[in-house]
């Protein structure tokens, strides 16, 4: 099946995307609106806000990804989009597009799930990748080491037990007064800190040693912050995320290779918010590289959430015949494995 396009679209937390791309791995046309600004202002996203945003923007940002494909929905093969998991109320409203727009224009309706699209960017990037391989998932509500078996099989082997990683850069950027999102500020900042400074915990869990734990990690980060101001001691904040920014990056890639090593991976992909964090890219490029292994993480472009990763996975579910009719719901939480 070649010359295949695929609209996807996406609307499972604040932004807005829709994207058409060719045969799952040429994007054609990618349209994203963001909330950002006005989600900052609360520190966070509230899901409310969110879902209204994206009931206002849907139809503009996806008649753009068409306008700017040069296409019209005749020329489409199939609808994809995100179903789970994510805010419900913000899924809904992509979900509903979607079908109604499938429905009225008698193309196919593919459901995608959210973490798969995000694996599916590293295709975008490198069309040479094929499964198998082990792929950590890290973004603010995800943390997961995934054995991807195939286009649309997958195995989870590891897992957060509490906070996700990007999570974890929010709420110690928050404690450090940095605007939301905060991963980005801890970045910029560890970029000119020195992450020696600051011995932080590697919280470990019992049970399975390829999971995470970084609730521990953010605690003791918000009480050093008290501590010292308690004190009226003045820390130097770009030390600080230098040594956040370290530790996260040296606990994901400390499991990630755990994990490649136990099940005989030789190919490593990153995906996820977080795959944009130029402390976690460098750590696993390193590690991979210093044991030979192939590493692949998606363009910077595509860490975040975006439409063409969804039509990406969108193609891969399509041609393995995982379509939907019009009772297609969406759903807040759903493990990979449940598909």
């Amino acid at each position: 099946m070649s010359d295949m396009l695929i609209l996807g679209i996406e609307s499972s937390c604040d932004e807005t995307a829709a994207s058409v791309v060719r045969d799952g791995r040429s994007i054609v046309s990618s349209v994203v609106s963001t909330q950002i600004e006005e989600h900052k202002k609360y520190g966070g996203v509230v899901p409310e806000i969110a879902s209204r945003r994206h009931c206002e923007n849907i139809l503009g940002v996806v008649r753009k990804a068409l306008d700017d494909a040069e296409i019209t929905l005749n020329d489409l093969d199939a609808v994809a989009v995100t179903y789970a998991p994510g805010l419900i109320g913000a899924l809904l409203v992509g979900v509903s597009f979607a079908k109604g727009l499938a429905m009225a224009s008698g193309k196919p309706l593919v459901p995608v799930h959210h973490i798969a699209g995000h694996i599916a960017t590293n295709y975008l990037t490198f069309p040479e990748l094929e499964p198998p391989y082990l792929c950590l998932v890290a973004s603010g509500g995800h943390s997961h080491i995934i054995e991807v078996l195939s286009y649309t099989q997958f195995r989870v082997v590891g897992r957060t037990r509490d906070d996700a990683a990007g999570e974890c850069f929010d709420k110690c950027a928050r404690a450090m007064g940095f605007p939301y999102p905060g991963g980005v500020h801890i970045d910029r900042a560890a970029q000119t800190g020195d992450p020696s400074e600051f011995k932080l915990p590697h919280p470990t869990v019992a049970g399975n040693e390829f999971d995470f734990s970084f609730s521990g990690l953010k605690t003791s980060v918000i009480n050093l912050i008290h501590n010292s101001q308690q004190k009226g001691v003045e820390l130097n904040f770009n030390n600080l995320a230098a040594s956040v920014q370290n530790t996260i990056a040296e606990l994901l890639t400390e499991k990630t290779m755990r994990a490649a090593e136990a099940l005989g991976y030789r190919r490593v992909a990153l995906a996820g918010g977080v795959s944009a964090n130029t402390g976690v890219r460098a750590e696993l490029s390193a590690a991979c590289e210093r044991r030979g292994y192939d590493f692949f993480m998606p363009d910077k472009s595509l860490c975040g959430d975006n439409g063409a990763m969804i039509a990406c996975q969108g193609y891969y579910n399509f041609i393995n015949g995982i379509t939907a009719d019009e009772s297609l719901n969406a759903v807040a939480t759903l493990s990979l494995e449940d598909l």
